[in-house]
């Protein structure tokens, strides 16, 4: 059974995403720990890849940079299980699905199982090839998170009745990145996914400020935020924790006003 739930028990979810390994595990591990500090209800662990097509430019550059410092899957593994010894927020990875083929898929969840990682995100896998991962997931309680895009259509119904954990609305076409403005017509598909499923929905892609965060999350069950983060990560080195905590604190504050 994962955690991933409580993270939407107490309010609107401020979802916090980093790229494990940049610049090195152990700012990583800081990092993680300072936006925990401050309020992220859940912890999303991008695990580098060479080729990350969801990406925008400021997380492909966090992904070279963790690459070319020699960070691999197994260092990933056991930055988590270094984290909790202390960190009981729920937290998933958000990689791609070769990285778990090539790691051996039922190794890689078997272990994402036993360091206590409750969900998996994997944006290159299609709805309609769910079934190479799924059944490896559920016997291993770990939650498959399904994405739903504006282009998802007649589709959202079908990928909302199956979704376990949380289910992460992709706010706008394109990449990850940050944006001036969301124009996306999000209240209506969020009230489609409403329609046939009661497991929480998360907007992410797209969001950097507290008015942002507090604009998706009161049409939603909370904001994720990637590029903000790790913007402030690239802008301070081994030094970002306690911005990055100020940033958490900051978003996390807008979304309890709702």
């Amino acid at each position: 059974m994962s955690r991933i739930k409580s993270a939407f028990e107490n309010g609107k979810a401020f979802i916090a995403f980093i790229t494990c390994g940049d610049p090195d595990i152990a700012t990583t591990a800081a990092c993680v720990r300072e936006a925990v500090r401050n309020g992220a209800d859940l912890i999303e662990l991008g695990i580098p890849f060479s080729d990350p097509t969801a990406e925008g430019p400021v997380i492909q550059g966090a992904n070279i940079r963790a690459l070319a410092g020699g960070v691999k899957t197994k260092d990933v593994f056991e930055l988590v299980r270094e984290l909790r010894k202390d960190v009981t927020v729920p937290m998933v990875f958000m990689t791609y699905a070769n990285v778990v083929f090539s790691y051996g898929a039922e190794k890689f969840i078997g272990t994402c199982e036993e360091i206590g990682i409750d969900g998996l995100i994997l944006p290159d896998l299609p709805y309609e090839e769910k079934d190479e991962f799924q059944p490896i997931c559920k016997a291993h309680g770990v939650d498959l998170i399904s994405l739903i895009a504006p282009t998802s259509e007649n589709r959202i119904g079908m990928i909302a009745k199956e979704a376990e954990g949380f289910i992460y609305l992709v706010s706008s076409l394109g990449v990850t990145g940050e944006r001036t403005k969301i124009t996306t017509d999000l209240s209506a598909i969020v009230s489609h996914i409403r329609s046939v499923t009661t497991v929480p929905v998360a907007i992410g892609f797209g969001i950097s400020t507290p008015e942002q965060g507090a604009a998706m999350a009161k049409i939603s069950d909370g904001a994720i935020v990637g590029s903000a983060i790790v913007k402030i990560v690239e802008k301070y080195g081994k030094d970002a924790a306690p911005h990055v905590g100020e940033y958490v604190k900051s978003m996390k504050d807008a979304l309890r006003t709702l």
